[in-house]
């Protein structure tokens, strides 16, 4: 090989020589098959500097001067001409051995693929397990830590649902509820409503508003009223003490809130003419004996509404009365033939604006005086001591109404009477709790929270306590996903006592939306004034709900009293629900404990509000099982009124009442007869056409049911009358009380006919009944009527 040669440090290859020849194109192209030609040059070719850095190889060389037995061009040079892939299988370069028996002792590595594939699959492989792992992980920690979902929440008209609700009712909660409201004695109303926002707020309520209105009061003026004896000259206060320093200063509230709201202002001297209750007998007698004119009266409360006998006396020529409540028409558990008393002569709402709302920029009329009557309670003993009737032995055991004996001598006194009217801001709490399905009907619950100094009474408190303690057991559910279908709201009213001034003056100033809104109303005016017997009072359409939920509740009264027989009646009730009632034709319910001998005596007692801290005895307060009933009562007819998909109101519960008040002997009602039967037959088939089978699951459209409600919600509108006497309900299916069965407004009409010995007050009275009844049957017609189409049209 020439001076070039050079020997290899491998001893057991020297003397041996290998060289490469480079393979040509045309010796190429026979190593072509159809396998190399689907390879890739990069994948095929040997890497020449790769091979020389293998172990063995390390002492060949490479013969730059190799002699050219294939007639290849010799060239000193390393051929350096650009590399092409090629298609043999050895590559590039063909090893050449000179030596026969030449073993090679290198081992071809694998392709470079084939490394590649294996890692790019153990690659995958493993990023595979490891996400699979990682998701194991996070699911298992996942599910451990996250708290399971919540169940859905039951439906609002489920049973079972209000049963939870009303277990959370507890006696102790209301008694703690009240304990805290009757430490606010003494502060004013808007203190009271601020007390009661914070509270309702606390347990979850989202929206409570605190609803101002400016509005006239007949507060008691400087000094107390009195009355003067001019035979004798001894001035009285209205609780008979004699008129001096030491008794105005020992008594100055009592003596200064024993008056009448909004009575004339004056002085008037007359003589004083016993008129008992001053019914149109007792007026037709005394007409026929005396003249009246500018004179006296002196009245019995009870029997009839307060503004009516006063309507009477001015329409008869009275310049004055004096008030007083018979002992002998007061429970036998009470003494209050010493106590004066005061009542308000307001019919409804702000006096200076009536019938509109008492908002800013209102016009204000000037209407402190309701009455053209000088008008003052008295107390009993002062009624003896004027009057010389002593008073008889046996207190109430055997008692014998006050009257003055016709052959008595005619006593003239001097009746003074001062009031300061006064313009003043009001409060109403408005809480709302929304309805989830049907939101745009209203539930109105309502208590009252006015005072009056020492007339408050914590009478109030018992009501506002009731509410409250429902609504800390409702939110309780609410805070969990629940709400009931329609909304409720929660009123607490202000200046009840002056003639429900706070629900008169809210209602008016929404009157639009609750005539179109407004489902019922539940009271909670003074649900405990006694705790022998359970009174009901609902109107016609409610009557069959208060009797179901009252036999599911097996309550007991307190004391040695039993409970009385249960009965529901639809009578004038006290409290704020007079405008829901009588201007918008809504559904009304209460639930109240009374002595059973309340309800024996002269009904519209209650007009007059006595000083006193509490009528309640330490028995009953201290128990609050009483309470805890009224609670769970009430509620559970809210709760079902605001959740069943259809009312439950009772259209033939209407049409049976109409029919009993035409029980009358003395009238002859035989057309009014015919047009209440054919109500009745219009009640039952819509009751047996329409209310069974949308209270059938199977049958119930959603559309039926909307339409039906609001054929239900308007029944009671047919009733409201136009006008109606002082005192006396518009809605003519209320009657004046337990003992009468006829519309009241042809009661009215019969006592005014003996009056002005005229029939004209009865036939315009037959006539508003007749319209009534004419527009109650209209509206069943066309109830069923739209059902009809609708059920042609779906078809």
């Amino acid at each position: 090989m020439g001076e070039k040669e050079k020997s290899f440090a491998n001893p057991p290859l020297q003397g041996k020589k290998m060289a490469y020849h480079k393979v040509g194109a045309d010796q190429r192209a026979q190593y072509l098959d159809s396998d190399d030609l689907q390879a890739t040059s990069l994948e095929l070719e040997w890497d020449m500097e790769k091979e020389l850095e293998e172990p063995g190889f390390d002492h060949f060389r490479l013969d730059g001067t190799v002699h050219q037995q294939v007639g290849i061009t010799q060239n000193t040079d390393l051929d350096l001409e650009p590399i092409q892939p090629s298609a043999s299988p050895k590559g590039r370069f063909q090893r050449l051995q000179e030596d026969p028996d030449y073993v090679s002792h290198y081992t071809r590595p694998p392709p470079k693929s084939n490394r590649y594939s294996f890692c790019w699959i153990f690659k995958l492989f493993f990023t595979a397990l490891s996400l699979f792992i990682l998701g194991v992980l996070i699911g298992y920690y996942g599910h451990v830590r996250c708290p399971p979902s919540p169940p859905p929440p039951p439906k609002p008209s489920d049973p079972h649902l209000s049963q939870e609700i009303l277990k959370e009712i507890q006696a102790k909660d209301v008694a703690q509820i009240y304990r805290d409201l009757i430490q606010l004695r003494g502060k004013e109303d808007r203190d009271i409503a601020m007390k009661l926002l914070a509270q309702w707020t606390s347990y979850g309520l989202e929206d409570v508003q605190l609803v101002n209105y400016s509005v006239l009061l007949d507060l008691p003026g400087a000094s107390p009223n009195t009355v003067t004896l001019n035979s004798t000259g001894e001035c009285f206060y209205p609780n008979g003490q004699l008129c001096s320093k030491e008794t105005k200063m020992l008594h100055s509230q009592d003596l200064l809130y024993s008056y009448a709201a909004y009575s004339a202002k004056g002085t008037l001297t007359a003589e004083v003419f016993d008129v008992q209750y001053g019914t149109a007998e007792d007026l037709l007698r005394i007409q026929n004996t005396a003249n009246v004119s500018r004179k006296i009266a002196l009245l019995k409360l009870g029997r009839l509404p307060l503004l009516y006998k006063l309507s009477l006396l001015e329409e008869a020529g009275f310049g004055g009365a004096l008030l007083y409540v018979d002992p002998c028409d007061l429970p036998k558990t009470q003494n209050l033939s010493e106590k004066a008393f005061m009542v308000s002569l307001n019919g409804g709402g702000d006096p200076s604006t009536p019938g509109y709302p008492s908002i800013d920029g209102s016009y204000k009329q000037n209407r402190s005086n309701l009455t053209s009557l000088l008008v003052q309670p008295i107390c009993a003993a002062l009624v003896r001591k004027l009057f010389s009737s002593p008073e008889k032995a046996g207190g109430n055991e055997d008692c014998e109404p006050l009257e003055l004996l016709a052959t008595a001598e005619k006593r003239t006194v001097t009746l003074e009477v001062q009031t300061q009217p006064t313009y003043k801001t009001m409060s109403n709490v408005i809480a709302y709790l929304k309805g989830a399905t049907i939101p745009d009907r209203y539930v109105i619950v309502g208590s009252h929270h006015s005072t009056l100094g020492a007339y408050s009474r914590q009478q109030w408190a018992h009501g506002t306590a009731v509410m409250t303690a429902f609504i800390q057991a409702l939110m309780r559910k609410v805070k969990k996903g629940w709400r009931p279908d329609r909304t409720i709201i929660f009123c607490s009213w202000g200046e009840t006592v002056f003639g429900k001034i706070g629900s008169y003056e809210w209602a008016e100033d929404l009157k639009e939306v609750l005539q179109r809104n407004a489902v019922a109303y539940v009271s909670l005016h003074d649900p405990v004034r006694g705790k022998a017997v359970l009174h009901t009072i609902a109107s016609p359409s409610l009557q069959q709900l208060a009797t179901e939920v009252r036999k599911r509740h097996n309550f007991t009264c307190l004391g040695q009293d039993k409970c009385g027989e249960f009965n529901v009646s639809s009578v004038q009730m006290q409290g704020d629900s007079d405008y829901f009632i009588n201007h918008l034709g809504v559904p009304a319910l209460q639930f109240s404990y009374q002595d059973s001998t309340a309800l024996e005596t002269a009904s519209f007692l209650s007009e007059a509000l006595f000083p006193l801290h509490s009528t309640i005895s330490n028995e009953l307060v201290s128990s609050f099982s009483l309470h805890e009933s009224i609670a769970k009562l009430t509620g559970e007819v809210i709760l079902q009124i605001a959740n069943n998909p259809v009312l439950p109101f009772n259209a033939l519960d209407i049409a049976l009442e109409v029919q009993k008040s035409f029980r009358d002997e003395h009238l002859n009602l035989d057309h009014l007869l015919t047009m209440a039967n054919a109500l009745r037959e219009s009640a039952q088939l819509f009751q047996s056409d329409e209310m069974r089978p949308a209270n059938d699951p199977k049958e119930r459209a959603p559309t039926r049911v909307r339409m039906l409600n609001d054929v239900l919600q308007s029944l009671e509108r047919n009733f409201l009358v136009p006008q109606v006497p002082p005192g006396f309900y518009r809605n003519i299916l209320y009657r004046l009380d337990e003992r009468t069965h006829q519309f009241s407004v042809l009661l009215e009409a019969v006592e005014h006919c003996k009056l002005h010995q005229s029939n004209e007050t009865l036939q315009a009275a037959l006539s508003k009944v007749l319209s009534s009844l004419n527009s109650a049957q209209v509206s069943f017609k066309a109830g069923l009527n739209v059902f009809e189409a609708a059920l042609l049209g779906s078809k």
